[in-house]
């Protein structure tokens, strides 16, 4: 046995296992721990079949935020942290018609995965004469944003919308407040030193990304992911405050990414069509469409998390 095949093995027993203790967790706060763990573990299963940029996504967006978004939840439920140990019979048989569901579709998920053909074209041969032309040499932003622009443009508004949708949940006597409760944290924590420590460093990993994104794995939505999450963290430290959302500057940054999307898209009208972008220029235009979605990204995700505003400016 191989040391590659080996690691492989152990690593899929752990996500077994820690999928399953994250479930089976009677406790609210283990089972987020567990949860973002299993994240991390996802991440590197990614890296190990060389889809680098979903390792990313997820160590960011389904291990990070998504495990912050978790503990905040479980905040709020108050002392609620343990779950009843003791199921009716009615609770027994749905979680046993779950399990049975889950069992079946990861069986119908192993058939389909091993009747694939070895070998698929798909859009290869394009991107790669694509990428030639334009000088995209990373495959997943040519696609994202030469080949599938409506895709792109379309996932920019979803995020929009569902923070109006958040937003308008706000009482009249509280619009255009704080989002989210005051935090507070000792200064002498560890919390409070993870959050004068990450953020420095968290914002050259999100500048980095973005900027390397046309070439290498990397792009928008992880660099946004990242600084969203170091923003979230200043904030959960108590060295800054969530600002009102009324302000003006906090609007701009979220809608400056679409609105520069959208900008483009129909500039191209002029040179061939919607979203048609000048091959001479596509690798300067993608990455300043890139700058401005990774600010949108990080204000409209850290702003989801926070939640409705809930404190008066």
């Amino acid at each position: 046995m191989t040391a590659p095949l080996a690691f492989d093995l152990v690593l899929g027993v752990l996500l077994l296992g820690v999928g399953l203790a994250a479930v089976l967790a009677r406790d609210q706060f283990a089972a987020i721990t567990l949860f973002i763990v299993y994240g991390l573990f996802v991440a590197i299963a990614w890296v190990r079949l060389d889809a680098v940029d979903v390792a990313l996504a997820e160590a960011a967006i389904g291990a990070g935020l998504s495990g912050v978004l978790l503990l905040r939840a479980a905040g709020h439920l108050g002392h609620r942290h343990e779950i009843a140990t003791s199921p009716s019979d009615d609770s027994l048989w749905r979680r046993l018609g779950t399990a049975t569901l889950c069992a079946a579709l990861a069986g119908m998920l192993a058939l389909l995965s091993l009747s694939l053909p070895d070998e698929i074209a798909g859009l290869r041969e394009g991107v790669d004469a694509g990428s030639a032309e334009t000088g995209l040499r990373n495959p997943v932003t040519a696609v994202l944003l030469d080949f599938r622009g409506y895709d792109t443009l379309l996932e920019t508004v979803v995020l929009f919308a569902a923070l109006i949708g958040v937003w308008s949940l706000t009482p009249d006597q509280v619009w255009g407040g704080r989002p989210g409760l005051k935090e507070h944290a000792r200064p002498d924590g560890v919390l409070a030193s993870f959050g004068r420590l990450l953020p420095p460093i968290g914002l050259m990993i999100g500048v980095y990304l973005v900027w390397t994104g046309a070439d290498a794995p990397g792009g928008a939505f992880q660099a946004g992911t990242v600084l969203a999450a170091v923003w979230m963290l200043a904030i959960m430290a108590g060295l800054a405050d969530a600002p009102p959302v009324s302000r003006v500057r906090l609007r701009l940054a979220v809608v400056v990414g679409p609105l520069l999307f959208v900008a483009v898209a129909v500039v191209g009208i002029l040179v061939g069509g919607f979203l048609v972008i000048p091959t001479a220029h596509t690798k300067t235009i993608i990455l300043a469409i890139e700058t401005g979605l990774t600010l949108s990204i990080a204000a409209t995700l850290a702003l989801l998390v926070m939640g409705r505003p809930r404190r008066p400016a």
